[in-house]
C-alpha cells in the first residue's frame, strides 16, 4: 500500500521552541505592541511578562520597526527571550532554546550590563555575563551589548561586547556571520549544521552519542583557493540571493546560490534548519515567506523521512523494514528501545535481540558512512552480530562493501536491487514490557472480576438461605407444616447483588 511521507522529528526532553510556538505565530496585535517599545535598553531597566498578553510582548525594537525583541509566550504557560520579525510574527533568534521560564510575574528580565533573565520558581537563570552599558537591536535583527566608543583610527563607534548573531539557534539572515566555532541547530534538536575546514556539513544526532553526517557541501574554489593555516572558514547570507563560503578577504571560495540570485528583493532573506534535517533558505515577498532553497531536493535524501525502521522507496513513499508491522504517526511499530548495548545479556543468558534481514534496501547517504569490505553476507552479518555497539549492517554483493550502523536503525533506501542485504538487529525490550504491562492489568481486572462474582455469589446465597429461613418459619408458624419445593422469587436478590458490584466496578 503505498504511503505519503511522513518525516519523523522526536523531541529532546520536551518538544523543543520552534514546534511549541507555531499556534501562536498571527495575532494581529505584534505590530501594534512593538510600536510602543524603545529603542535602548539602558543599566537598571526591569521587566515582567503581562499576564494578558496572549502572544508576544515587545520590550526593545530596530529602528526600522521590523524587528522586536521582548517576551514570547509559549504554550500558554511558558515564555521565552526572543527577536521576532515583525511583519510576519516569525522568531529569528532565541536566548535560551531548551530551557523556558514561566510566564508569570516572578519571572523577570532586568539589564544591569548583563541581559539576564531569571525564574525562582524553576530555579531558570540565563546571563549574558557582561558590563555593557546599553542593550540595542539593529535594523538587521542583531542584538547588541554595547559599551562606550572606540575612538581607535578616528573611528567613533561603539563596543560591542556581546551579540546575538555570535549564538545563532535555528536560523540565519542576510549578513549574519556563520563560524567554524558555531552550532545551527533544528528546533527538535535533532539536527545541526557545522562547518569543517572546507565544507559545510548537516548532522544528525541518533542517540547513539555520536553525530552522523547526512550532507556536505564542499567548497568549489572557482574564485579563490583555501590557504592551509590561512584561519578558518566562515559563511554569509548574501542580500543578493546566495550562500557565501569566506576563509579571508570577500572574495568567495564558494557560492551556493538561491532561486533569487542576483535579483533584487525588499524583504528579508533567511536559512534555516527545519525539522525534518533539510536546510532551507526563504525570503519575506511583504505578505509571505517564499520558498528560496532547498539543499536536500528528494525526500527519500533526508536523514529519517520514514523514521525508525523506515523504508523510502523513491516515487512509492514510506513503509517498514518489517512486512509485518505498519506505519503509524511516522514510526514502525517493529522498532525496540535504543539501547547502547545491542547484545543479548551474558548474565541472565537472555537473548532479547531479534534479528530483521531484508532485501532490497540501502543505506542512505552511503558516500559519507563508515564501512568494511567483506566477502561475503555471513561475514558481515557477524562483524555487526558480535559487536554490540552495531544496530546493523548492509551489505552489497556487488562491491563487497559492509556498511556498519553504529547507530540506532532509522530510514533506510528502498530499491529493485536484491543483491543489496539489510541485517538489522531489534531489541525486544520495550514490546515485551508493553506486553507484560497490559497483561498485568488484564489479570487484575480479570481476577477483581472474578472477586466481584464469587462476592455476588456469596452474598446471593446468604440472602437465599436467610430468606428460605424465614418464610419455613413462617409456614410452620402458620400451617405447621413443612415446605416443599423451591422458593420462586430468589434469583432477583442475586442478579441485584451482582449488578450493583459490576456498577461500582465501572
Amino acid at each position: 500500500m503505498e504511503r505519503s511521507f511522513n518525516s519523523v522529528t522526536r523531541p529532546i526532553s520536551a518538544q523543543l521552541l520552534f514546534l511549541l510556538i507555531t499556534s501562536f505565530l498571527k495575532w494581529p496585535c505584534t505590530e501594534a505592541a512593538a510600536a510602543s517599545a524603545a529603542e535602548e535598553l539602558l543599566k537598571g531597566f526591569e521587566a515582567t511578562p503581562n499576564p494578558s498578553i496572549p502572544f508576544f510582548q515587545p520590550l526593545l525594537n530596530d529602528s526600522s520597526s521590523k524587528f522586536s525583541f521582548g517576551f514570547l509566550r509559549v504554550n500558554s504557560t511558558q515564555l521565552a527571550l526572543a527577536v521576532l520579525h515583525v511583519p510576519s510574527s516569525e522568531p529569528l533568534w532565541l536566548a535560551n532554546p531548551t530551557t523556558l521560564s514561566r510566564w508569570s510575574d516572578r519571572t523577570k528580565v532586568f539589564f544591569n550590563g548583563s541581559l539576564v533573565i531569571s525564574d525562582p520558581r524553576t530555579r531558570m537563570f540565563w546571563s549574558t555575563e557582561t558590563q555593557g552599558d546599553k542593550l540595542v537591536l539593529l535594523n538587521n535583527s542583531n542584538l547588541q551589548i554595547q559599551r562606550g566608543f572606540d575612538n581607535s583610527n578616528n573611528v567613533n563607534v561603539p563596543t560591542v561586547l556581546w551579540q546575538s548573531f555570535d549564538f545563532p539557534t535555528n536560523t540565519l539572515v542576510e549578513t549574519q556571520n556563520f563560524t567554524s566555532t558555531m552550532t545551527l541547530l533544528s528546533s527538535n534538536g535533532l539536527y545541526s549544521m557545522r562547518l569543517g575546514n572546507d565544507f559545510i556539513g548537516l548532522y544528525a544526532k541518533f542517540d547513539s552519542g555520536s553525530d552522523q553526517i547526512y550532507w556536505k557541501h564542499k567548497a568549489l574554489q572557482a574564485k579563490a583557493q583555501i590557504i592551509e593555516g590561512n584561519g578558518p572558514i566562515h559563511v554569509q547570507v548574501d542580500p543578493d540571493g546566495w550562500l557565501g563560503m569566506y576563509q579571508n578577504g570577500t572574495t568567495p571560495v564558494d557560492i551556493e546560490s538561491f532561486n533569487s540570485f542576483q535579483r533584487s528583493l525588499d524583504g528579508l532573506l533567511m536559512v534555516r534548519l527545519e525539522p525534518d534535517g533539510n536546510l532551507k533558505a526563504y525570503y519575506w515577498s511583504g505578505s509571505s515567506w517564499v520558498l528560496d532553497y532547498v539543499a536536500i531536493r528528494e525526500t527519500c535524501d533526508l536523514p529519517s523521512p520514514c523514521g525508525s525502521y523506515g523504508l523510502c522507496t523513491p516515487g512509492s513513499g514510506c513503509s517498514c523494514l518489517d512486512n509485518s508491522t505498519e506505519l503509524s504517526s511516522g514510526e514502525c511499530s517493529s522498532s525496540g528501545p535504543y539501547s547502547n548495548d545491542m547484545c543479548s545479556d551474558p548474565k541472565t543468558q537472555k537473548n532479547d535481540i531479534k534479528v530483521l534481514r531484508r532485501g532490497g534496501v540501502e543505506v542512505p547517504f552511503k558516500e559519507w558512512m563508515r564501512y568494511e569490505t567483506t566477502p561475503s553476507l555471513e561475514e558481515c552479518e557477524n562483524a555487526c552480530g558480535n559487536n554490540c555497539s552495531c544496530y546493523g549492517a548492509v551489505y552489497n554483493n556487488a562491491s563487497g562493501f559492509c556498511y556498519i550502523l553504529d547507530y540506532p536503525i532509522q530510514t533506510l533506501l528502498g530499491t529493485g536491487d536484491d543483491s543489496k542485504v539489510g541485517y538489522f538487529k531489534i531489541k525486544e525490550g520495550a514490546n515485551k514490557k508493553k506486553i507484560n504491562s497490559g497483561l498485568g492489568v488484564g489479570v487484575g481486572l480479570l481476577g477483581g472480576a472474578v472477586l466481584c462474582l464469587i462476592g455476588a455469589v456469596g452474598f446471593g446465597s446468604y440472602k437465599i438461605w436467610r430468606n428460605k429461613k424465614r418464610v419455613n418459619r413462617m409456614l410452620e408458624e402458620e400451617t405447621g407444616g413443612v415446605m416443599s419445593g423451591p422458593y420462586k422469587d430468589l434469583g432477583s436478590a442475586s442478579f441485584r447483588s451482582i449488578e450493583m458490584c459490576s456498577s461500582g466496578h465501572r
